[in-house]
């Protein structure tokens, strides 16, 4: 007898390409990426160990008075012996000082011809908010300029002048005091319980302010040029010169968010430098560090609008989100500069 029962049918497969199936591929894709991003975002990345400081250097800033807002380092005498500085560095710069110290610093050196890139082989500062658009300062410089800011000009010139453990100081102004140090030494500050507490300190510095001390270790190339900035205020200050000239750049980044700054840069054939941003959580410097590294790549692949050496200048440069921090760092070789030069 033949069976009118037709053919079984073959249950259908649930596709992951469409319906209900794609619903499901689309979530866990979702989910795989943002625990991805958690993952990154919360993963310690390797970085560049940084360089040990010298010891004469930590035992002036274990001198310094207080906390600082801001820690400044110029290594100018390794500077000049780099090979940047003496083949690639053009003669018309090497008089300007990489650093200006502004108002009556600048008019002595000025006024008694010294020249920064020349005359001063290594420079410490050190700024502390005092009051409304008030710093204190210290500043520590070493170098052959003893003949050209003899105590004798110092004694003609200044106001008053006291003695500091067993040192003379003299006060060219009244918030700008100097005391030599040595032949090849000198300490200039605002007051003279700043060069006080200097030459007669009260504890270290590295235990008295531990978010300098921490920043100081973020600087990766501690020899030629560094910066620690715990100071927010100071760390925008720095970071004007950025926003000043455009203001959407004031977004990017959440340039008006970072806390903290250290950079750091090292003069060999060309220049390696090294900048960290610390931010207040994870979350922000990820955020910062997507921008930027979104706003790099597509000025990067924009030929209209940006010019070849500035292509290749983004092309070096790495930034990267490393816990609360963003680390920007760039490595430029001496062909760059020769070759930016040469089509000026």
């Amino acid at each position: 007898m033949q069976s009118t029962t037709g053919p079984e049918e073959t249950p259908q497969k649930r596709s992951l390409k469409k319906g209900p199936g794609l619903l499901i591929s689309i979530s866990m894709i979702s989910m795989l990426l943002f625990l991805g991003v958690v993952v990154w975002v919360n993963w310690s990345k390797p970085r560049i160990e940084p360089e040990p400081l010298n010891r004469d250097v930590r035992n002036l800033i274990e001198r310094i008075p207080g906390k600082s807002d801001a820690l400044i380092y110029l290594g100018m005498k390794d500077i000049r012996n780099s090979s940047f500085w003496r083949k690639v560095m053009p003669d018309s710069m090497k008089k300007a000082p990489i650093i200006r110290m502004g108002g009556k610093i600048d008019s002595l050196m000025n006024s008694r011809g010294i020249v920064m890139s020349e005359d001063i082989d290594t420079l410490l500062l050190s700024f502390r908010r005092a009051g409304f658009k008030k710093n204190d300062f210290i500043a520590v410089a070493s170098g052959s300029f003893s003949d050209k800011l003899p105590e004798s000009f110092l004694k003609l010139k200044s106001l008053e002048s006291a003695p500091a453990e067993d040192r003379n100081c003299y006060a060219l102004d009244r918030n700008f005091w100097v005391c030599p140090l040595g032949p090849r030494r000198i300490a200039i500050a605002s007051s003279r319980q700043m060069l006080q507490g200097f030459l007669k300190p009260s504890g270290s510095f590295f235990e008295r302010d531990s978010l300098s001390a921490a920043l100081i270790d973020k600087a990766v190339y501690k020899s030629h040029l560094w910066f620690a900035l715990p100071s927010a205020e100071w760390t925008n200050s720095a970071l004007q010169s950025l926003t000043s000239a455009n203001s959407d750049m004031k977004g990017v980044g959440n340039l008006n968010r970072i806390l903290h700054l250290a950079l750091s840069a090292k003069f060999r054939d060309g220049i390696e430098a090294e900048t960290e941003w610390v931010y207040r959580t994870r979350r922000a410097a990820f955020f910062a560090s997507t921008f930027l590294w979104g706003a790099a790549r597509l000025s990067g692949l924009s030929e209209s609008r940006t010019n070849r050496q500035t292509r290749e200048l983004l092309d070096r440069v790495s930034i990267q989100q490393n816990l609360e921090s963003v680390i920007i760092h760039t490595n430029l070789p001496e062909n760059i500069f020769r070759k930016t030069g040469s089509e000026r």
